[in-house]
């Protein structure tokens, strides 16, 4: 019967120079392997084999104070978000996460909900807990940061930053592409919240393709999110609100997902049939698009992509490289779903 442990009793911990002993190799070596130092490739696989298996068997856990101590490193970077609980930046911080999981970073998380004070209070809260950089989601960089800095939507130009971004133009065309080819011309814009960073690129772009290829953006069919909102109610009302207007249209291109399904409720109520007597797009491709009823028609971001790439350029910063990319744009791809139809004859 194996012996029953006392209250308070502390398990033994396997130290780095154990594993060394017991391998009869340098704590150096060992420390260079389960670090995945640069020192660590002059070292032979068969070694380095050696090494993972006995700090397995050994049940080693690396020491976090030890190794930020001895390295003057804390392996923490900070994200700064608007929100947490929305889909879009859920996505993109699961993306962070699995990357950094892999590398053995920590991150710290603050939520500013577009208050300028909280942001820069923020901000300096992170850096005094040591972070080594920052990656900000849907979040207006407006200056020059002291840390290393990825800004996911960001479209700002500051020395320090790198923003990732969507070809905004592209997801234009796509959509617009799409919704002509089904013959619809009297389309509906439901424009995003000023707040939001990916806003006015958007709408910007939607007006530059709709010239491109034909389609005339009426400003009467045109409505603009001015609530904070992170449920379907951000397109409910805008679209009551165009409804309102007695102005006929056969489309509807919303900010995003959400606005997008509220959309569709608004419409629904109004005796209006989704596709049959209005198509409705949306924008980003959240999970719960595709078991929408109808589902959803949509322009996707991939957003755990997204946030994959934001921590991967973000640590490369960190640990060394000196050149880095003022933006890295990322490809949108159509997907049509139950939501868009042709337009129906007049």
């Amino acid at each position: 019967m194996a012996p029953t442990k006392k209250p308070g009793h502390k398990p033994h911990v396997v130290t780095l120079k154990a594993v060394a002993q017991h391998l009869g190799l340098t704590p150096g070596t060992v420390s260079a392997v389960l670090n995945d130092s640069p020192s660590a490739r002059s070292i032979p696989q068969a070694t380095r084999n050696r090494i993972h298996a006995a700090a397995k068997e050994l049940n080693y856990r690396p020491n976090f104070f030890a190794r930020t101590l001895r390295n003057k490193r804390t392996y923490t970077i900070g994200v700064i978000v608007e929100e947490i609980g929305d889909s879009y930046g859920s996505s993109i911080i699961s993306g962070i996460e699995e990357y950094l999981r892999k590398r053995d970073y920590f991150f710290l998380t603050v939520v500013h909900r577009h208050n300028p004070e909280l942001l820069s209070r923020y901000s300096q809260l992170l850096s005094e807990r040591g972070v080594e950089g920052l990656i900000t989601v849907d979040t207006t960089v407006l200056e020059a940061p002291t840390l290393p800095t990825v800004a996911v939507a960001g479209h700002k130009k500051l020395k320090g930053v790198t923003n990732i971004i969507l070809d905004h133009q592209h997801a234009a065309f796509l959509a617009l592409s799409h919704l002509k080819e089904l013959q619809h011309e009297r389309i509906a814009i439901i424009k995003g919240n000023p707040l939001s960073s990916d806003s006015k690129d958007r709408f910007s772009a939607i007006c530059e393709v709709a010239q491109q290829i034909g389609i005339t953006i009426d400003p009467e069919l045109t409505v603009q999110i001015d609530v904070d909102e992170s449920t379907p109610q951000l397109g409910y009302p805008f679209t009551k609100q165009l409804l309102a207007r007695k102005k006929p249209f056969t489309a509807l291109f919303a900010y995003n997902d959400l606005s997008a399904i509220g959309a569709i409720r608004a419409l629904q109520e109004q005796g209006l049939r989704v596709p049959q007597d209005v198509s409705v797009m949306g924008f980003d491709d959240i999970p719960g698009a595709a078991f929408h009823t109808p589902s959803l028609t949509t322009v996707r971001q991939p957003l755990i992509r997204m946030g994959q790439v934001a921590a991967e350029s973000l640590l490369e910063r960190i640990e060394g490289k000196k050149d880095y990319p003022s933006e890295i744009a990322i490809e949108p791809e159509l997907v049509v779903r139950e939501s868009t139809a042709k337009a129906p004859k007049p």
